[in-house]
């Protein structure tokens, strides 16, 4: 384990541990396109109950959402956190301690939001607190933009991988997020992530205890993209797949410069998303949205 730390802390200065791989010596101070140091920062932590039901249960989910984010997205909900880096700066220890006091709080997991920049500060924390009698499931819970290189250091600690799949074309993912490699990416990364901890498993109240839940988000005038995202989903990782097509879009943030995707997405392309995951004989779909959606 205290290899597997200082090989990853190699990948974070000077930094390959994103697919963008910049390079900077965070060591030093220098800050890449996620604008952290070799610190993280934490924007807030806690109990949630927002998540998806299987990682929610009585006493929710205990989030830690990092500030910050590898993607640009321009109609991110949270950007007061992903791009402004509303937070305040943490240690390793502190980290700990956070996830300790979740634990004590009764949550179900620690669950790591946007972790893909701080890799390094989350692996070593997850050891930490193992040493210290952590004992629910780890998730990390991501925008999909991860290297599987640093992946594969992490397997063995994560216990439950979110990934969100948001672009199935270079051009939308370069015009919403400014990373054209997201589609490729992404593929890779929930197949490593797969191949780690298999399809979600549930114990006997329902609560995800291993595995991969995926999350897709709808986006007005791009269900070409969401059906092939989801019959890649289904045919090239798994039709037991646990996943969230999300109807949650709004235009937020810079959005609303983008006349396409200025608006919600409708009742009809919901259904219609939720028809191509069917069609691609995916079955183990979220019901919360789909109870919201009166189905």
């Amino acid at each position: 384990m205290e290899e597997r730390i200082r090989k990853i802390y190699r990948l974070a200065s000077p930094c390959r541990l994103c697919p963008r791989r910049c390079e900077v010596e965070r060591s030093a101070g220098q800050k890449g396109i996620c604008k952290t140091g070799l610190n993280p920062r934490v924007a807030s932590y806690g109990p949630h109950f927002g998540e998806e039901a299987p990682l929610v249960g009585r006493g929710g989910s205990g989030t830690i959402f990092f500030a910050y984010c590898n993607l640009k997205c321009v109609f991110c909900q949270n950007h007061d956190i992903s791009q402004q880096g509303h937070g305040y700066e943490v240690s390793v220890e502190e980290l700990v301690e956070m996830m300790m006091f979740l634990q004590a709080r009764g949550c179900h997991n620690i669950n790591f939001v946007t972790p893909t920049h701080v890799a390094h500060s989350v692996a070593e924390a997850i050891i930490r607190a193992r040493e210290k009698g952590l004992k629910i499931p780890i998730v990390y819970n991501t925008g999909g933009y991860d290297s599987v290189e640093t992946l594969k250091i992490l397997e063995g600690l994560v216990d439950i991988y979110m990934p969100d799949f948001k672009y199935w074309k270079e051009e939308t993912a370069l015009k919403y997020s400014i990373a054209p490699d997201y589609p490729s990416v992404a593929r890779a990364a929930l197949k490593e992530m797969h191949n780690q901890v298999g399809d979600l498993v549930l114990d006997r109240k329902g609560i995800a205890v291993r595995g991969l839940l995926v999350r897709h988000l709808v986006m007005p005038g791009h269900l070409d993209e969401t059906r092939e995202i989801l019959r890649f989903i289904a045919e090239e990782i798994s039709r037991d797949t646990y996943i969230n097509i999300m109807d949650q879009y709004r235009p937020l943030y810079r959005a609303g410069n983008y006349q396409e995707i200025a608006r919600r997405i409708t009742g009809d392309e919901y259904k219609e998303a939720i028809r191509y995951a069917k069609e691609a004989g995916l079955w183990r779909l979220d019901k919360e949205n789909l109870f919201r959606m009166g189905w």
